[in-house]
């Protein structure tokens, strides 16, 4: 029971932590004006209004009763009422009287007039309407062949210390949740901020001098998230560095090699030798290339529908089928992005005779599937495959000409842009490599 609640309220709640401190803050505000607004009119404002109708009901009371008698001048009656107790009275002779009237329940003055009025005449013996004129109560009360109209102010039945009271009370609350959206805003920005500054990161897009604001928890956090950033690009500048003194150093001995093959005479020595080298050499180019810092691209806005049909275009190859979405823009890096396809549409076209690639678009993430009829490769290896330089002994990786790469350097890539690349069954029974992309 509690679990089903807890799951209820956590899909009722807002995820965001801005309006949920909001919530808070208004929630307590809002009910405690409530309450006092309730008790207000229930004990004051009611009770007042109630008296005052009541007061009104038993003047009137008193003026038929006094006009009923033969002992007063009727005129001189209605003068004095109409003069000092505020009530403008007009006798209707010979006319039919309508006690009909229509029920405004949402009306308190409404419900306590009719409810006084009920206590002193019958129901069919008076008439009234709080809505045929602005500041005025036109009410009837039958006499005779005819009946009485008294014109009433309706500050005779209601209490103007009413409105000012909910003014005290709504500006006041209005004025401190605003307060407190500002102040709320203020606070949150710095963690939208730091939330924004690590989603780009993981991304691998650049960053420019990233400043802590905020609360001394926020501030702590985001000087953190700056080292850990700071150590981290350190480490990928040295990777590069160290990288590049490799590149340098080995290729000289390399080329030293391949000068040196030309004095053997044993052909068959320089055969085998000549393809130990160029495969260390491909090693070499490789390695270097899923290796290399992707951080030295800028980022841009491209077309990703685009960028594919050109690359599959300069295959040439009737083996591929396309079915792009077209216009769908990427925030990335652009060359990165061509490397990546162009090692998964290589890998696919060595080892099948058919391959489809579909782009398209579902909420804010982008997919790619690239689909062939090829061998495949075991569901236990689907993992493994993207180690770098891993090979399994049979299907599809199983090659002289490749070095267990293609597939790490893709995923590496796909990684980068805070992306996913995952391997599955194909609809052409094949393989399929599925990319996810956040846009």
């Amino acid at each position: 029971m509690f679990s089903g609640l807890s799951n209820y309220l956590k899909k009722i709640l807002p995820k965001r932590l801005f309006y949920r401190a909001l919530l808070i803050v208004a929630v307590p505000v809002i009910t405690l004006q409530l309450i006092i607004t309730i008790v207000f009119f229930d004990s004051l404002w009611i009770k007042t209004n109630k008296g005052m109708t009541r007061t009104l009901v038993n003047e009137i009371s008193t003026f038929i009763e006094a006009y009923d008698s033969e002992e007063n001048n009727k005129e001189e009656i209605t003068n004095l009422f109409s003069l000092f107790l505020d009530l403008n009275i007009e006798l209707n002779k010979n006319q039919k009287f309508k006690y009909q009237f229509k029920e405004r329940w949402f009306s308190p003055i409404d419900r306590t007039l009719r409810r006084e009025l009920k206590s002193k005449f019958s129901t069919e013996y008076f008439w009234f309407d709080t809505t045929n004129y602005k500041e005025l109560i036109d009410l009837r009360i039958k006499y005779e062949d005819g009946y009485f109209r008294f014109l009433v102010p309706k500050d005779r039945v209601t209490s103007t210390s009413a409105r000012i009271f909910a003014l005290w009370i709504t500006v006041p609350a209005i004025i401190m949740i605003i307060i407190s959206l500002i102040f709320l805003k203020n606070q949150t920005r710095p963690i939208t901020n730091l939330a924004r500054a690590a989603e780009r990161f993981g991304k691998g897009e650049e960053i420019e001098e990233f400043k802590p604001s905020g609360a001394l928890e926020i501030r702590q956090a985001g000087h953190e998230f700056d080292k850990m950033r700071k150590r981290i690009e350190r480490h990928l500048k040295q990777r590069t560095e160290m990288l590049s003194g490799i590149s340098h150093d080995l290729r000289t001995p390399l080329t030293r090699m391949k000068l040196q093959t030309a004095f053997i005479k044993d052909k068959d020595s320089v055969i085998k030798l000549t393809e130990d080298i160029n495969e260390m050499e491909k090693m070499l180019n490789e390695y270097l290339q899923f290796t290399s810092s992707s951080y030295v691209e800028k980022d841009e806005m491209f077309n990703l529908s685009e960028t594919i049909a050109e690359i599959i275009n300069r295959y040439n190859s009737k083996k591929i089928k396309q079915n792009l979405v077209p216009r769908i823009y990427l925030n990335g890096r652009k060359n990165l992005i061509n490397r990546c396809i162009n090692n998964l549409i290589d890998n696919a076209l060595k080892y099948a005779n058919k391959v489809e690639i579909s782009l398209n678009k579902k909420n804010t993430n982008l997919f790619i599937n690239i689909d062939d009829d090829g061998p495949g490769i075991p569901k236990i290896e689907h993992e493994n495959v993207f180690k770098p330089f891993y090979k399994i002994d049979k299907g599809r990786t199983d090659s002289k000409s490749s070095v267990g790469l293609g597939l790490s350097i893709a995923s590496d890539i796909i990684k980068s842009h805070g992306g996913n690349i995952v391997l599955e069954k194909s609809k052409l029974d094949g393989l399929r490599v599925k990319i996810f992309l956040p846009i």
